[in-house]
């Protein structure tokens, strides 16, 4: 069996597998030093969303502000026509009108929309939001070991949960802010990522029935001409979703901006952990079976 393209994949694996090491170890550096950067979605606070019918200065807002510096200073995020304000801690419903009132003195026909989460609450979104990444886990090996085999399975989990948590470590890095539109996004690469995966995974078992694979050097020229015969879907296919997102970012609004980020991010590492993570370590796997079903057996004693 030749090898038709340029690129070894299989062989190239290490690289790339050094990689990922290395930005898991920055990424769990990050996270035990300094977290994540929750929004009020995952951390007690309020919220305010304002709707601006002239423009305003963000010097005049923080100056209005200042009465409202509870422990933290309140964040400002400046849109064209829209103000959001985060406060570490919940406005009572007198500070909420009183807010209104004051931001009112600055923009007459402002019209807001606050919301507000305990303490509580936000612990049960986080928990619900971990939950819901461990049972897609589950799940998605239910499938894969019963479709494929348990290889392909460990295999495709491990690169899913490596593109999971590429993108929260680099959220954690650059102290970008994790809301519940972010979890919706990490869910949503997992989504692209195992699909990436498992059409890749489905050519290698297609090759696999036609192929007399004898050792690991044929074992990685089918892995790296099943890669190839799929690249252009996986590229085509990445690459849409990719123009879709990007749009996302640049015009939509500083709502989703966050959650076109994390799709951003998360389907680059989906296409790269694909090919690079998941594929080679099926190979690694694979092998050893091979060497144990090709070691010999030990003679009986008498």
């Amino acid at each position: 069996m030749r090898f038709k393209g340029t690129f070894n994949f299989v062989h190239s694996s290490k690289y790339f597998f050094i990689f990922s090491i290395i930005i898991t170890i920055v990424g769990a550096i990050s996270l035990s030093v300094f977290g994540l950067n929750y929004g009020v979605d995952f951390s007690s606070g309020t919220n305010v969303d304002i709707t601006l019918s002239k423009p305003v200065e963000k010097a005049q807002i923080e100056q209005m502000l200042e009465p409202y510096h509870l422990k933290k200073e309140p964040t400002i995020t400046m849109g064209s026509d829209r103000v959001t304000i985060r406060f570490t801690e919940v406005l009572t419903e007198q500070m909420e009108n009183q807010f209104k009132a004051d931001f009112k003195k600055l923009d007459a026909g402002a019209s807001f929309e606050i919301n507000t989460v305990d303490v509580e609450i936000a612990r049960e979104l986080q928990r619900n939001a971990l939950l819901a990444v461990l049972i897609a886990s589950i799940g998605i090996i239910i499938y894969i070991s019963i479709r494929f085999e348990w290889r392909f399975a460990i295999s495709a989990v491990v690169a899913l949960l490596h593109d999971a948590f590429m993108v929260i470590s680099i959220f954690s890095i650059f102290r970008l802010e994790v809301n519940l539109p972010f979890i919706i996004a990490v869910l949503t690469i997992i989504g692209y990522s195992i699909n990436d995966t498992i059409v890749i995974f489905d050519r290698i078992r297609e090759n696999m029935r036609f192929a007399k694979v004898k050792n690991i050097h044929d074992l990685s020229h089918l892995v790296n001409d099943s890669i190839y015969q799929t690249l252009t879907r996986s590229i085509n296919t990445v690459l849409t979703v990719l123009v879709a997102a990007l749009c996302l970012f640049i015009f939509a609004s500083e709502s989703i901006r966050m959650f076109s980020l994390a799709i951003l991010v998360g389907l680059a590492f989906g296409a790269y952990s694909s090919i690079f993570i998941a594929s080679p370590l099926w190979v690694v796997l694979k092998s050893k079976e091979k060497n144990k079903s090709k070691s010999p057996a030990k003679p009986k004693q008498a």
